[in-house]
């Protein structure tokens, strides 16, 4: 029996895809954005940009987690597709490889495009005489005096290369032949990144071509052999549990432990022209970093220059997407808000509808007297927090203010730590999340005392409380007086302020403990309907699906018969369409001008229907490892709005691309049906519904002026 269990888990393999790999095919589809002819310019910048910073954090984190597995681990194999470390290693650099080259060739397609506007980025050897004798000028009298060049020698150890920053590398050599190696740091924070060749036209040279091409004057008394810029990643993979003293501050080890991993070995190195061998063995060695992690780039190192680019051209509307606004929700009025939580649930979806009714009871909260307490989770917040404003507010004016401040959110933990400062100086109560978990979840909770009785509002969200991500991410926002619902999110809080997670929860899901196993449960209860001939069906919108727990139940679920249908905007671990196993599932991505980031949980249709909003990917780390939570939406209205999103969402065949049995992924396109583009749709929707609203308030205007008269 042992064997055949076995035989039939490697077949269910077959069926699965690697996490690397799955998360380079997403950013594979953002690349597609920036060479696709039907974004216009600007945007199709943004993509490629976001493309190259996308990378760089996978490499930071995923890369530098599969290095430190592959030193400490080296037999250990993933549980989807068996491959070791080493081995997924070698796949993710062939493939980022592959990609370098879509890339430079779209960059190339690209700056032809901006030329075509006015705007280019030169190179000397396409520049006269007077120009280069010019900028020769410009660099003698602003850039070497600001220049720290340094000669690596016996007695000057190798400099330290800080993470994503560019510096000229200089193969020298002296008349009696003894070699050194020269680095110069391309200081973009110093220098402006863009130089104008000349004054009367929009040419420009990189700061960092200036330098590497000036160089020889850098190093008078040497013959330059060879040159390039380079460019190094850091790994940023650093476990904060594993290092906690409980003996320190845990803020100010946090604040320490970032500076530590500023340090942390480098996981690649970009170069921008081929230098010797000997040069880039040398280069490795002083790094500590093995040659096959060593890329030559034919575009710039750093990509972040487009968005100067763009503001040049920012009087061309026709070079930009579509000018949006999140509009007023159509569910609130301009009364107060927490009135109008009481009457019913309501529901934001942004950026389709402003933050702002929510940013207005928050506010509202601090400043109402018979608010007694607020409590909240903060994960990514602003960095101008009008969230954070009106809690230090609700602190001032006497309120309980109990803020948990998750300082092990990935890159934004120097912003949390300096907002906790300031919410303690303001009187706030702030704790800093759990031993061995992050606290992921979008939980708020205003506790009133009204007519001598406790009355809970909740709020609960896909989304962080990011007045700037509100406007560029799609997440759905529940607020709520539902009292059950209350009691629960207060237990949760009480929890979390003893350093302890929830046992148990009857109504919201609540991981690490009563999430992933009610999630199987829910999946059951459709098994089950399916092999009884009932109609039986599960849908999940979620930015990752890796929790083999859940894929297994998945494959479980088509075999019985069950109609799946997942939207997955980027890695997935699961094929579909797989004689045997993943027949009954569908699975799209979409990628467009918003980063499609809302999970929605359904199972079932009809009045039996079970929904969910939720903090939680289904991945491990979420389902298993964080404090996430998921809310029912037991409003017919709401379930038949959220039901309706999600459909609109499965017929996108604009920015849609669906997955095909091999893992691979096809674009969508419309054929003889109408062109559905959700988020444009949604956006559509939502001015509709405010301009809707704006004409019935013209009218009651009208109306009560014409009763007076």
């Amino acid at each position: 029996m042992a064997g055949k269990e076995k035989e039939t888990r490697q077949e269910e393999t077959q069926v699965m895809l690697n996490r690397e790999l799955s998360w380079l095919s997403f950013n594979s589809r953002v690349l597609e954005e920036a060479e696709d002819p039907r974004v216009p310019l600007c945007e199709r910048l943004t993509f490629l940009s976001i493309y190259q910073t996308n990378l760089d954090e996978f490499f930071m984190v995923r890369v530098g987690s599969l290095v430190d597995q592959d030193r400490a681990s080296p037999k250990n194999r993933d549980n989807k597709t068996n491959l070791t470390a080493k081995e997924q290693i070698d796949a993710i650099l062939k493939q980022v490889g592959e990609l370098g080259k879509r890339k430079g060739a779209c960059y190339n397609q690209l700056m032809e495009l901006v030329e075509a506007q006015g705007i280019r980025i030169v190179d000397f050897r396409k520049i006269g005489r007077q120009d280069s004798e010019r900028l020769e000028r410009v660099f003698d009298s602003q850039i070497a005096p600001l220049i720290s060049p340094i000669i690596v020698e016996p007695r000057q150890p190798f400099p330290f290369l800080r993470g994503k920053e560019i510096y000229a590398v200089v193969d020298l050599e002296r008349k009696n032949g003894r070699g050194r190696l020269g680095i110069v740091p391309c200081n973009a924070g110093v220098f402006p990144r863009l130089i104008e060749v000349s004054s009367d036209d929009k040419r420009y040279v990189l700061v960092e071509e200036l330098i590497l091409h000036f160089i020889y004057k850098v190093f008078p008394g040497y013959f330059v052999k060879s040159k390039s810029l380079a460019r190094v990643t850091r790994n940023a993979d650093i476990d904060a549990d594993a290092l906690y003293d409980e003996d320190h501050d845990y803020r100010e080890f946090m604040a320490e432990l970032m500076k530590r991993r500023k340090r942390l070995s480098p996981v690649r190195l970009e170069l921008s022209r081929q230098l010797e061998n000997d040069v880039i063995e040398r280069l490795c060695k002083e790094m500590n970093v093995k040659k096959r992690y060593v890329f030559k780039s034919d575009t710039p190192l750093d990509l972040s220059f487009v968005f100067k680019i763009q503001d040049e051209l920012r009087q061309r509307s026709e070079l930009f997407y579509p000018r949006r606004v999140p509009q007023r929700s159509a569910m609130f009025t301009s009364d107060p808000i927490l009135p109008q939580i009481y009457e019913r649930d309501r529901l934001l979806s942004y950026p389709y509808e402003s933050m702002k009714p929510f940013l207005d009871m928050l506010q509202e909260a601090a400043e109402d007297d018979q608010v007694a307490s607020i409590k909240m989770t903060l994960y990514r917040v602003a960095k101008l927090s009008k969230v954070v404003e009106a809690l230090c507010d609700a602190a001032e004016n006497g309120k309980d203010v109990l803020v948990l401040v998750e300082l092990k959110a990935r890159f934004d933990e120097e912003n949390n730590i300096e907002w906790s400062r300031r919410l303690e100086e303001s009187g706030c109560n702030v704790i800093y999340g759990l031993e061995g978990y992050k606290v992921h979840s979008k939980l708020c909770l205003i506790t009133r005392i009204e007519n001598g009785k406790t009355v809970y509002y909740t709020q609960i969200g896909t989304g962080n409380y990011n007045e700037k991500t509100a406007r560029l991410y799609t997440d759905l926002c529940l607020m709520t007086a539902n009292q059950t619902i209350g009691e629960e999110a207060n237990a949760i809080f009480n929890k979390l302020s003893m350093g302890e997670t929830v046992e148990f929860s009857e109504h919201l899901l609540v991981a690490p403990h009563c999430l992933q196993n009610r999630l199987l449960q829910m999946m059951d209860a459709e098994i089950v309907k399916a092999r009884a001939g009932m109609d039986a069906y599960i849908g999940f919108k979620v930015n990752s699906l890796t929790d083999r727990m859940l894929i297994d139940k998945l494959i479980e679920a088509s075999q019985a018969g069950v109609r799946i249908d997942l939207i997955i905007r980027g890695i997935c671990c699961l094929k579909p369409h797989v004689p045997g196993y993943t027949e009954n599932i569908r699975i799209i991505s979409i990628v467009g001008r918003l980063l499609e980031h809302s999970r929605i949980y359904i199972f079932g249709r009809g009045e039996s229907m079970k929904m969910y909003i939720a903090s939680a990917d289904l991945m491990t780390r979420n389902t298993l490892k964080r404090v996430e939570v998921a809310t029912p939406i037991d409003d017919p209205e709401l379930r038949d709005r959220i039901l309706g999103m999600f459909k609109v969402m499965l017929s996108d065949n604009v920015q849609a691309r669906e997955m095909l049995a091999d893992g691979t992924y096809r674009r969508l396109v419309p054929g003889d049906e109408p062109a559905v583009s959700s988020q444009e749709l949604f956006y559509q929707q939502a001015y509709d519904l405010a301009a809707e609203r704006a004409a019935r308030r013209a009218q009651d205007r009208a109306k009560a002026v014409s009763e007076m008269e």
